[in-house]
């Protein structure tokens, strides 16, 4: 395990208080400014009634990403490839 570093981290106008891995400090303060720069652009594109609403619509669009990456990876084309290539050696056969 690596060494502990204690960090604040800020989203939507509240600071957090962290204890992290030092490998881990970088990717969570880019996420935090991702995650402000996204509540800015909602907040000027939609009327929003409170930071609530603009957080659960920050998380959606950050869970909808990480599942669609999911989806592309899983749909590569190898599977069907040699399924394909299957079918096309049992035409073959037959012939």
């Amino acid at each position: 395990m690596g060494e502990k570093l204690k960090i604040k981290i800020s989203i939507a106008d509240r600071v957090y208080p962290l204890t992290v891995e030092t490998s881990q400090e970088e990717g969570l303060r880019s996420a935090s400014k991702k995650i402000d720069t996204m509540i800015k652009q909602f907040e000027e594109n939609y009327a929003v009634r409170d930071k609530q609403d603009v957080l659960a619509m920050c998380a959606l669009q950050f869970a909808s990403q990480v599942e669609q990456k999911q989806l592309d990876k899983s749909i590569d084309g190898t599977e069907t490839l040699e399924k394909l290539k299957k079918i096309n050696d049992l035409l073959k056969d037959f012939a």
